[in-house]
C-alpha cells in the first residue's frame, strides 16, 4: 500500500498555518487582545506541528527494509507525540501572557476589523481540519487524524476568542479577555495531554480498537462450528498498520495441505474484515497436550 501520497496533506496543514499565522498576527496587531495572540500563537504550534508531520509520514512511508522489517509506520506516533509537546508549551506562554495582562489591563483596539480577520482564519482551519480527518479516517493514518483535531481544536479556540473580545468591545469589561485566554490555556493542555497520551500508547503497542478485535473475533467463530479451535490471538496497532496474530488448532490427522488451505482462508478473511492488516497463523494439533504450553506471551518451559 503506497501512503506516499498523504504528504500532500501535510502541504495543505503548512500553508493553512502560515496563512492564518499570518492573519491571527494581524488581528492581535489591530486589536491588543491577548486572546487573538493566543490565538496566533496557537496556529504558530499548528505550522510546527504540520512539519513534524510532513517529516513523519514521509518516514511512514517508506517500504521495509532490512533493519526495519515491519515497516516504518510507527514514525507516525512521533508526530503526535511531538505535536502533543509542543501544544502544551504553547498553553503555558498564552498562559503567563494572559496572567500578564491581567495585571497590566489594556484597551481593544479595532475590535470589528481585527474579529473579521480572525473569522477567515478560523474557517481556512476548518476546512483544512475536516479534510485531514476524512482523509486521515480513510487512510487509517493516526498523524493525519491528530492534526486535523489538533486544527478543529484551534477553530473552536477562535470561536472562543473571538466571542471574549466581542464581550469585551460590547461591554467594556478588559479583564474578559485575559480571563478567556486562560481558559483557552486550559483547553489546549488538554488537547496536548491527549496526543501525548494516544502517542505513548501507539508505541507501547496497544491492542487494536475493541470494534476490530470484535472483528477478528467474529471470523474466528465461524470456524469453530467446524471443530477448529484458537487461542494465543494478539492484536496490535503500529501507525496505520495492524498486526493479528493466532494459533490455530485443527485435527492431528489433518494433512500439511488441508492445514495450509485453512489458514489462507482464516487469513484472507480477516485481511476482508480490517484494512492494511497483516496476519501471523501458527498451526497446532488439537490432541498434543503441548500445543497448550504457548497459550500466553511467553512459552512454558516444561
Amino acid at each position: 500500500m503506497d501512503r506516499s501520497s498523504l504528504t500532500r496533506y501535510a502541504w495543505i496543514s503548512i500553508a493553512a498555518a502560515v496563512a492564518t499565522i499570518t492573519l491571527k498576527s494581524i488581528a492581535y496587531i489591530l486589536t491588543g487582545s491577548v486572546g487573538l495572540l493566543s490565538d496566533a500563537a496557537e496556529s504558530l504550534v499548528n505550522l510546527l506541528g504540520a512539519c513534524i508531520a510532513l517529516a513523519m509520514l514521509t518516514i511512514a512511508a517508506r517500504p521495509p527494509d532490512e533493519d526495519h522489517l515491519f515497516g516504518h509506520d510507527k514514525a507516525e506516533y512521533f508526530a503526535c507525540g511531538a505535536e502533543g509537546v509542543l501544544i502544551l508549551i504553547a498553553a503555558v506562554s498564552i498562559g503567563l501572557a494572559a496572567v500578564n495582562r491581567l495585571i497590566n489591563p489594556r484597551p481593544i483596539e479595532q475590535a470589528c476589523f481585527g474579529l473579521a480577520v480572525s473569522a477567515v482564519a478560523a474557517l481556512i482551519n476548518f476546512t483544512v481540519a475536516r479534510t485531514l480527518l476524512s482523509a486521515g479516517k480513510k487512510n487509517n493514518s493516526v498523524t493525519l487524524e491528530a492534526d486535523g483535531h489538533h486544527l478543529m481544536t484551534d477553530v473552536w479556540t477562535s470561536i472562543g476568542v473571538i466571542g471574549g473580545v466581542a464581550a469585551v468591545a460590547l461591554t467594556g469589561w478588559q479583564s474578559l479577555d485575559p480571563v478567556i485566554a486562560l481558559c483557552v490555556a486550559c483547553y489546549i493542555v488538554w488537547t496536548g495531554f491527549r496526543l501525548v497520551r494516544n502517542s505513548v500508547l501507539g508505541l507501547m503497542d496497544s491492542a487494536l480498537p475493541e470494534d476490530e478485535c470484535k472483528e477478528v473475533t467474529t471470523v474466528l467463530d465461524k470456524y469453530k462450528s467446524r471443530g477448529i479451535q484458537f487461542h494465543a490471538l494478539r492484536t496490535r496497532q503500529s501507525g496505520a498498520r495492524c498486526f493479528v496474530s493466532v494459533h490455530v488448532l485443527v485435527p492431528g490427522a489433518w494433512t500439511v495441505q488441508q492445514g495450509h488451505e485453512l489458514l489462507e482462508e482464516l487469513e484472507a478473511e480477516i485481511r476482508s474484515a480490517i484494512s492494511y492488516v497483516t496476519v501471523f497463523t501458527h498451526l497446532e494439533p488439537l490432541e498434543d497436550p503441548v500445543s497448550g504450553h504457548d497459550t500466553g506471551l511467553d512459552r512454558i518451559i516444561k
